[in-house]
């Protein structure tokens, strides 16, 4: 027989809650940074005054060297009604960090962006909604299995270990700092996915500490594949082992094209809870935030993916800004949760 999962030891209300309405993810962090018009000097601050590269656009760094900023950001998110904020640490691991020389600040960053957003979620938190940290892993800037070169497709940049390597040290990071749960988010490369899942894993296992993880892939077109060749049953067929809280879809896709591939998850992930955050619809350079839907038209289409009964989780990724998660809320707060179609979490949420 297989050990029962230890039961939660931080977020523990979150399967409840997930059971009894649509819980909400903030959005877009990279859309809200650029309203700042923030300059290199921002990115540097006095402790990075002589870095010989360029740091300017590795946000990520913004939670050491403008704190608040970031912090206003997550507030904007909180009192627009978001129930998990994410931290700011999508490329906050080694191997992204390393492409500006800064892999040895990627621990430091973590902590520091989990803290940042522990303390914004607890000036929130109240008895009846409760906010949650997740903190945010991203996919890098290598895949473990596509070749960076067309002449030689046996060639990789990274390997499954330095990758695993990475994630665990900023999921320790976040783990310090105070985040509620792991969600390892924009996925490409299932590979890389899974030495995220290994890393934290591990660590859960060496610390004691048991939290929620989210995944979440991301559709790159319309032939419905995740880049690195798998459709959205085989990515859920090839993750489902670690046991998230919730599988689910962001980036990429605006709401309209992502339907078919969350309804899809939604019909076969019937031992989970299903996520899902699109960007604003399609890149648009002449929009403010860089993409074409007003929150009106997001939070309109998120509403029909819930009345459908598709959702337990309901955010915003690429475009999206603090009024777009607000329209999100309100449409899809009308809505009963997605119910599961199997209870294997039974020892961890009560069922």
């Amino acid at each position: 027989m297989t050990a029962p999962t230890p039961a939660y030891t931080r977020a523990a209300r979150l399967p409840e809650l997930l059971q009894q309405r649509i819980v909400i993810l903030d959005g877009a962090m990279g859309t809200m940074i650029q309203r700042y018009k923030l300059t290199e000097t921002d990115f540097r601050s006095e402790r990075l005054k002589d870095h010989p590269k360029d740091l300017k656009g590795n946000n990520d760094l913004l939670v050491l060297t403008r704190p608040d900023v970031i912090g206003e950001i997550h507030r904007q998110y909180l009192a627009a009604g978001a129930d998990l904020i994410e931290t700011n640490t999508f490329g906050a691991n080694r191997v992204a960090q390393d492409d500006y020389d800064l892999g040895a600040l990627s621990y430091e960053m973590n902590v520091a962006a989990a803290r940042l957003a522990r303390q914004c979620c607890d000036e929130y938190s109240t008895p009846d909604k409760p906010r949650f940290v997740a903190g945010a892993i991203g996919p890098t800037p290598k895949t473990a299995s596509i070749s960076p070169d067309v002449n030689d497709p046996g060639a990789r940049n990274t390997s499954f270990d330095e990758l695993r390597e990475a994630y665990k040290e900023q999921a320790r990071g976040l783990l310090e700092g105070g985040a509620d749960l792991f969600l390892i988010e924009t996925i490409f490369d299932t590979l890389n996915a899974k030495a995220a899942i290994f890393a934290v894993d591990e660590l859960m296992e060496e610390t004691g500490e048991r939290l929620p993880v989210i995944i979440s892939g991301t559709v790159t077109d319309a032939s419905g594949r995740i880049l690195s060749g798998q459709t959205v049953g085989a990515f859920w067929n090839s993750v489902r082992h670690a046991r998230p809280i919730a599988i689910g879809l962001n980036c990429a896709l605006g709401a309209t094209l992502m339907r078919p591939y969350v309804e899809e998850l939604s019909k076969i992930a019937g031992d989970t809870f299903i996520s899902c955050y699109p960007n604003a619809g399609l890149p648009n350079p002449m929009s403010d935030t860089g993409f074409d839907e007003t929150p009106d038209i997001t939070g309109r289409l998120v509403e029909e993916f819930a009345q459908a009964g598709f959702l337990n989780i309901a955010g915003g990724c690429c475009g999206t800004t603090p009024d777009h998660i607000r329209a999100i809320a309100e449409r899809v707060g009308k809505y009963q949760p997605r119910c599961r179609h199997a209870a294997p979490f039974t020892s961890l949420i009560g069922a």
